[in-house]
């Protein structure tokens, strides 16, 4: 399946490339002045502005927002479309400030100060990249939508006139929200792990590396010839589209944890007495990890977990392996752990809507209880006499 959507995206960013209608470049005077910029600069300059903004997207498309209104004539700002315009783009320039502030001075804070400013920047991050897959990559990947051909012209030239540009934009359409989908992934999943890690340090070495990425994008788009900056954003297309998987679940992981937190889930949560949703710690199998699913029982009695692929996709099951099970009680997360002598090997990991619940999963599961992991097992091993080894 990988194969197949691989090829299918090369296939679609090959007609992106190379789509130019034929029947427009061929019947065109020959001393008629070219237009400014050209089809092929436009869609090179497409691929540019979709990859920067799927990667920041609010910062994207106010900063292409504040590029239009100040290029355009005064009398012609009114035109401009949403993203141009100052009650957009303004706001949105303040608040990406106060998020460069943050991270610059939220360096030097504690993490657990720190850490509710990045769930609040992650929201505003799918936020504004839902509003920018919805509403602003349509209009920028129509590049044809002003630019319509001289039928008059044309056809007293005697030449037959077929308008290819409606069918072209609407194919063009899903393929620039298909590679936006791709790197909004992979700039998500970064997100997700600045959430998950404790350090501030590697947050702010991860935030860096998606400036760095962003830059290249900005700084090779404006190059005089448009197709370094286009084959460049295609290359980290490329690479989105190979590790979308990763990205896809890791992301899943981090939209799941950031709604039980924000909604204080857990106050509400009652273990289902039959099944129950869990993310796969570890690959198993074939199955990857951080795969979402529910675990429940068999008919005889073993631990299965059912999953869809990409949420949506036919429904699959994988048994866990046999052996004794108990859950895992940690200080930041808690698991279900397969119990071999001392030691305690991850196999599912809890939402955080399962924290003050582990007791009861273990009922509903017949788990061999809950023992301390983690961080919580070191300080009981450390300060309970040794009487519990870390797991």
């Amino acid at each position: 399946m990988k194969t197949k959507l691989l090829s299918s995206v090369a296939l679609a960013l090959g007609l992106w490339l190379t789509g130019t209608p034929a029947a427009s470049a061929a019947s065109a005077p020959a001393t008629q002045p070219a237009p400014a910029p050209s089809p092929g600069a436009q869609v090179a300059q497409t691929i540019s502005t979709v990859t920067g903004v799927a990667i920041s997207p609010l910062l994207g498309m106010s900063a292409v927002g504040v590029w239009q209104w100040v290029q355009a004539p005064a009398e012609k700002r009114a035109s401009l479309p949403w993203f141009a315009q100052p009650w957009f783009w303004l706001p949105a320039l303040v608040l990406v400030g106060v998020c460069i502030a943050k991270d610059t001075v939220g360096t030097a804070a504690p993490t657990v100060l720190k850490k509710p400013l990045d769930v609040a920047e992650a929201v505003e991050h799918k936020i504004s990249g839902l509003v920018a897959a919805g509403a602003f990559v349509p209009l920028v990947a129509m590049i044809f939508a002003a630019a319509e051909p001289d039928h008059a012209a044309l056809g007293a030239a005697g030449l037959a006139v077929i308008d290819l540009h409606p069918l072209y934009n609407a194919l063009m359409v899903p393929v620039a929200l298909l590679a936006f989908g791709m790197v909004f992934l992979a700039s998500n999943a970064i997100n997700v792990l600045i959430l998950l890690s404790p350090f501030t340090t590697v947050d702010a070495g991860l935030k860096l590396f998606r400036g760095a990425v962003l830059a290249t994008v900005t700084a090779t788009a404006f190059n005089q010839n448009p197709w370094i900056g286009a084959a460049w954003s295609l290359a980290l297309i490329l690479l989105a589209s190979l590790i979308a998987g990763w990205s896809f679940r890791l992301s899943v992981l981090g939209m799941v944890s950031i709604w039980d937190v924000l909604t204080f889930r857990q106050r509400r949560f009652t273990p289902d007495a039959t099944a129950n949703w869990m993310f796969l710690s570890r690959k198993t199998g074939k199955v990857p990890t951080r795969t979402f699913g529910k675990l429940s029982h068999d008919t005889e009695g073993r631990l299965v977990f059912r999953y869809r692929p990409w949420l949506v996709l036919k429904a699959r099951r994988l048994t866990l392996p046999p052996g004794s099970y108990a859950v895992g009680h940690g200080l930041i997360w808690s698991e279900l752990v397969r119990v071999e002598g001392e030691e305690a090997t991850s196999a599912m990991i809890l939402p955080p809507r399962c924290r003050t619940h582990e007791a009861e999963l273990a009922r509903v599961y017949s788990l061999n209880g809950v023992r301390p992991i983690g961080l919580r097992a070191l300080f009981r091993w450390l300060f309970g006499g040794g009487q519990a080894k870390p797991a």
